[in-house]
Parts: C-alpha cells; sequence; structure tokens
C-alpha cells in the first residue's frame, strides 16, 4: 500500500461529482494545494455517468487517487454493486488510495464501504450526517425562500456537518497517507432539531421561517411532483429515528480542530444572498 504523504507521483485525482456540494470543495481545495485534478461528471472534459460504465476506463486512467460520491445515495438498490465495479476498476487502473462519502446511520450504505476498503487500495471512509448546505445548494432552497420547512422528521435531532469540513477532512485523506484505514464519522458540534434550524434560519435571514412536519406520504408526493428520488422518504425515515442522534468526534480526530456550527454556516450563506426573497 501507498505510504507516502502526499500525491508525490502527481498523477491525478479523480474527483468524482466534482461540482456538487462536497466534490466541488474537494476539487478546490486540491487545486490549490497544486494535486492535479480531473472532475468526475457528465459534462467533463473527461465524461464520467455512474450509470454509464462504457465512460468509466478513461475517467480512471492514469489516477493516482480517488474522492467516491455516489449518486443518488449509497444506501439506494443497486448503489454496492456499482460501486463495487467500479472500485475494483479504479484500483486495476492504477489508484493507489480511495476516499469514500457515506452515510452515517445508513445500514443500506455499508456494503459499499466494504467494498471500497476491500478493493486493494488504501481506503478512507468518511461518513457523514446531513449538509449544512443542504438548504443553501439542494432542494431545500426553495422552502427556506418561501419560508416554510415541510419534512417527514417529527422532532428527530441531527447533528447537522458543514461541507468545508467535509471536505477539508476528504482532502486531508487523499494527500496524507496517515489516514489509510480510517472511518470518520463527521458531525457538527450540536444537535439540532429541525425546529432549531428553522430558528437559526430565522434568525440568520431576518425572516419568519418555520418547519411543519408532514407525513411519509405526504413527503412522498412532494418529491415526486418535484421529480426527485421518492426513496428519500424512506431514508429520511431510516436515518432519523435516533440512531444518529449523538456526536462523533471524526473531525477533531482528522484534521485537528472542532466542526463548524450551523449558525456560523447560516449567517454566512444569508450574506450571500441565497435565501433573499426575489421581487
Amino acid at each position: 500500500m501507498a505510504n507516502d504523504t502526499a500525491n508525490d507521483t502527481q498523477n491525478p485525482t479523480l474527483v468524482l461529482g466534482g461540482t456538487g456540494k462536497t466534490g466541488r470543495r474537494v476539487a478546490e481545495r486540491l487545486t490549490a494545494r497544486g494535486v492535479p485534478v480531473r472532475i468526475g461528471s457528465r459534462n467533463a472534459p473527461v465524461p464520467f455517468d455512474w450509470e454509464d460504465q462504457a465512460t468509466w476506463p478513461a475517467a480512471v486512467d492514469g489516477v493516482g487517487a480517488v474522492y467516491i460520491s455516489f449518486q443518488p445515495d449509497l444506501a439506494f438498490p443497486g448503489a454496492t454493486e456499482t460501486v463495487t465495479a467500479f472500485s475494483e476498476l479504479a484500483v486495476r487502473s492504477g489508484a493507489r488510495r480511495l476516499v469514500l462519502l457515506s452515510g452515517r446511520g445508513e445500514e443500506g450504505a455499508r456494503a459499499g464501504e466494504v467494498a471500497v476498503q476491500n478493493a486493494g487500495a488504501d481506503a478512507t471512509i468518511v461518513r457523514c450526517s446531513w449538509f449544512n448546505q443542504n438548504f443553501s445548494e439542494s432542494f431545500f432552497v426553495e422552502p427556506v425562500l418561501h419560508g416554510e420547512l415541510a419534512l417527514p422528521t417529527g422532532d428527530a435531532s441531527e447533528p447537522f456537518v458543514d461541507a468545508d469540513d467535509i471536505a477539508d477532512v476528504a482532502v486531508a485523506a487523499l494527500t496524507d497517507a496517515r489516514h489509510a484505514g480510517q472511518t470518520y464519522e463527521l458531525t457538527g458540534p450540536r444537535l439540532l432539531t429541525f425546529h432549531d434550524i428553522a430558528a437559526e434560519l430565522s434568525k440568520a435571514t431576518g425572516r419568519d421561517i418555520t418547519y411543519v412536519p408532514v407525513s411519509p406520504q405526504d413527503y412522498t408526493a412532494m418529491l415526486r411532483e418535484l421529480g426527485l428520488p421518492v426513496e428519500f422518504a424512506e431514508l429520511f425515515g431510516v436515518v432519523l429515528d435516533g440512531r444518529n442522534a449523538h456526536l462523533s468526534d471524526g473531525v477533531a480526530r482528522a484534521l485537528g480542530r472542532e466542526p463548524r456550527d450551523f449558525a456560523d454556516y447560516a449567517r454566512d450563506a444569508a450574506a450571500t444572498g441565497v435565501w433573499t426573497p426575489r421581487a
């Protein structure tokens, strides 16, 4: 296995989902370090599509490391088989380091983790709870703009984690062999209910934002109307049943610092105008 502390061969690092919430940040940080980056997305110069295995060989050709972010979610049916096939191909093509973004508390994701760990390269698992950025860079933007978060989450609490912290941990794992073999569970510094989230968003935006619990059936209908995978409704019910209602020290273990708080994220996101209602 690799024992270097940097990508000394200067082979490119493939960042799957390189235009997404975490992948974009990973790519930016690697580029700032002088690490060659290959973006893995459908519209990249070397296209990559999880659903089209014919795109995989060119994407992994010559890479030294891979950041694996599976879409739509590692716990979805068929994900394990797909991630297994990809990881094995990446290692056969020369990748020596794999970093997998996984879901905290998602039992269905564990098989995908094992597949990456057994692929034959140095592997690091980065398990995450809900991203803060789901509210500013994903399908929760419009509900925040409209002042109402309607979700099938009851009074569950969640240790929301910031995508910048995730990217920092992933980059550390991609560039420093000391993280090989580690599994990092990343959380924010405190547990928050969605009532708490609504209060923090209200404070940050200066507007009244409320949280309205809805049934899984109603939420499934909402997802279908928006053209989003209805499996997300079931996933909410699984990961928000109390199993994730505790903090982990993954950020501190990996980076030697505390994670970013949701209030700081909300203040900075509000300053960008993303939640300013359109005229």
